[in-house]
């Protein structure tokens, strides 16, 4: 794998760091700024909100300049916003700064997962897009806990500048090592931003796109929801919510990494053995979640098969855009983050079931047999074995 493509998942972990951290934040922006905590709590969501819309809405606006150039803009938005982000004494202006960095985050991404491709040869195309979703799953090992840490020690704000100063090797990374490749297809004809949309009305493409959609919606929904499962149901105390958050990080890396090799070769098998052991896992996780030692270890399995299936199916996004050149990235980022904005939402709901913490568990298991079953008739577009033109 090429240099730049992880100094391009080294932005993206600064990315991932950002939307994961804000929940440990919480409590210290609210007494900072003034405002209750379910105030602050809307920093949230008005950054999730931001990447579904801003995706396509970026991807658009970058139509025809150089990917390079595009990159280059979006990580130095994404710092500036996380930099006015730690001055401000404002919660307006906080909540401004959010949305843009999510609007930059979204665009980052979606020309992202269309630039790594063509950094790799035909043959590891489905590893490139592995290698950026690994900067989401090392955010959650890793920078999500040493945020809440910085956080603790030296205040939210300086987690803030952290998050800055990470884009600043990515941005000299885009600078040097990432050729301006949209320039040159311009030269060849781009497809007009018409057909580029018309793509959405492929039924292959809107399948893979809701697959994707459901299996991160089950994710984030649970994910959103293990505090309560951790000290709760299986009655340990609070330091131990940032332990179960590690092992399902570390799973998800493991997941992508599995998903990278083998997304190229054999897709479909991936999805037909990871995805019924994804779920069978969350009900497995609802009735054993009383026990810490079954606890911990299905969190961890269940990281690694939500993103191992996951990462596949984001990789299928991206093949079946192959006609839409300009906007596949931002198909692929949309349903990645439709998933994680309607997951919570759904779980929220479950945890008021008689279920209770374990409702969003039971929730998640029930949109990947959703997924499953929609994929079984339409087993094709995953097929059993891919090839180099997996990913055009």
């Amino acid at each position: 794998m090429p240099l730049p493509l992880y100094l391009l998942a080294l932005a993206v972990f600064a990315m991932g760091t950002s939307e994961f951290m804000l929940a440990g934040l919480v409590p210290d922006i609210a007494s900072d700024l003034g405002v209750t905590a379910g105030t602050a709590g809307a920093l949230t969501s008005a950054f999730a909100i931001g990447m579904v819309v801003g995706a396509p809405l970026a991807a658009v606006l970058a139509r025809g300049r150089s990917r390079r150039a595009a990159l280059l803009v979006f990580v130095l938005v994404f710092a500036a916003a996380h930099v006015v982000g730690a001055v401000t004494t404002s919660f307006p202006v906080l909540f401004a700064t959010r949305v843009l960095a999510a609007l930059a985050n979204a665009g980052f991404l979606a020309v992202a997962l269309t630039a790594a491709t063509a950094l790799v040869p035909p043959g590891r195309k489905g590893r490139a897009p592995a290698v950026l979703l690994a900067g989401t799953t090392v955010a959650m090992v890793a920078g999500v806990p040493g945020g809440s840490l910085l956080s603790t020690l030296s205040g939210w704000r300086v987690t803030f500048w952290a998050v800055a100063v990470l884009c600043l090797p990515a941005a000299l990374g885009i600078l040097t090592g990432i050729p301006a490749g949209r320039a040159a297809e311009r030269t060849r004809g781009v497809p007009v931003l018409r057909a580029e949309f018309a793509q959405l009305t492929r039924g292959p493409l809107l399948l893979v796109m809701l697959l994707g959609a459901l299996v991160n919606a089950a994710t984030f929904g649970s994910l959103t929801f293990l505090a309560p499962v951790v000290t709760g149901t299986a009655g340990l105390g609070a330091s131990w919510v940032s332990v179960v958050l590690v092992l399902f990080g570390a799973g998800s890396f493991t997941g992508v990494g599995v998903a990278g090799r083998l997304a190229d070769r054999r897709p479909g098998q991936v999805v037909a053995v990871a995805g019924p052991l994804l779920l069978l896992g969350w009900p497995a996780l609802a009735v054993l979640a009383h026990e810490p030692a079954a606890l911990f270890a299905l969190v961890f399995v269940q990281g690694a098969l939500s993103f191992a299936v996951g990462a596949t199916l984001i990789t299928r996004v991206l093949h079946e855009a192959a006609g839409a050149p300009t906007m596949a990235g931002a198909y692929a980022t949309a349903a990645l983050n439709t998933g994680a904005v309607a997951g919570p939402l759904l779980a929220a709901a479950a945890l008021s079931t008689t279920a209770g913490n374990l409702g969003p568990l039971w929730a998640s298991g029930l949109l990947v047999a959703i997924a499953l079953l929609l994929a079984f008739p339409f087993r094709a577009v995953i097929p059993a074995r891919g090839g180099a033109e997996a990913l055009g």
